[in-house]
């Protein structure tokens, strides 16, 4: 059984204290939901402090992205062994506002999953199709592409372990969410390739979320669906109540 990720996307909000004080406030209102798994992604300077706050509750903590050398020359970036010594066990990869603002690349996005799982994080692997790409119908060919550059090279016991945002780039931060049929049909396709390629285990153990616009309002018909194991949420986990609202509604 497949538990579901509720994973908040900080994005670039939160000064230090503000995001030790909502990790306070959430430690208390997510006490005692069951069945359901969450993280909170917060702006680098914050994962410490967030980390240690979070410290022996229920929710976890991940990074919003990450290079994929260990060390070296490259200013400006964060390794995976330094998330890990923050307290991450998650790591966003190829968030669309990644690959819209700083041309990340498909290329660029599996050497982050492979550096993360070689430093024990697990990767959240964004893929999803922008409004002219769903209008002309390819949303299944760039999905496809886009989860196919982002686990090649892997072994099938890893992509087991690791999971997939469907977040159709139409609806982030736009209000408008993919209705439950629509996030179903294109999650149940991603789960089919990963069965293609990785084989029964790979595709019954790998989570698949939904983002975009998840609020706790729309929470629980997206969860209710059966190849959906969670959500990546952006706006909507900024405040602890509507975020606690989403775990609870899927749990």
């Amino acid at each position: 059984m497949r538990v579901p990720l509720i994973a908040g996307n900080w994005k670039m909000y939160k000064t230090l204290a503000e995001a030790v004080a909502f990790a306070r406030a959430l430690k208390e209102a997510a006490a005692g939901f069951k069945g359901v798994e969450a993280a909170v992604c917060p702006p680098f300077a914050a994962l410490a402090a967030v980390a240690g706050e979070l410290k022996g509750s229920s929710v976890a903590v991940g990074a919003q992205d990450v290079f994929w050398e260990a060390e070296g020359a490259y200013t400006g970036e964060i390794s995976p062994a330094m998330l890990v010594d923050a307290g991450c066990s998650y790591v966003i990869a190829g968030h669309s506002e990644r690959r819209q603002y700083f041309q990340e690349t498909d290329e660029n996005v599996n050497r982050k999953v492979k550096a993360a799982l070689l430093h024990g994080l697990v990767p959240i692997i964004c893929v999803g199709e922008l409004l002219q790409e769903r209008e002309a119908g390819i949303t299944e060919k760039v999905v496809q592409s886009q989860t196919g550059a982002a686990l090649a090279g892997l072994k099938p016991e890893q992509v087991a372990g690791l999971v997939i945002a469907y977040e159709p780039v139409w609806a982030i931060g736009t209000g408008r969410t993919a209705t439950e049929a629509d996030a179903q049909q294109v999650i149940a396709f991603i789960r089919t390739l990963v069965r293609d390629s990785f084989g029964d285990v790979a595709a019954y153990g790998v989570r698949i979320q939904y983002g975009g616009s998840v609020k706790p309002e729309n929470a629980a018909g997206l969860m209710s669906q059966p190849d959906i194991d969670g959500a990546l949420v952006g706006g909507a986990s900024l405040k602890v109540d509507s975020f606690a609202g989403i775990i609870k509604a899927c749990g």
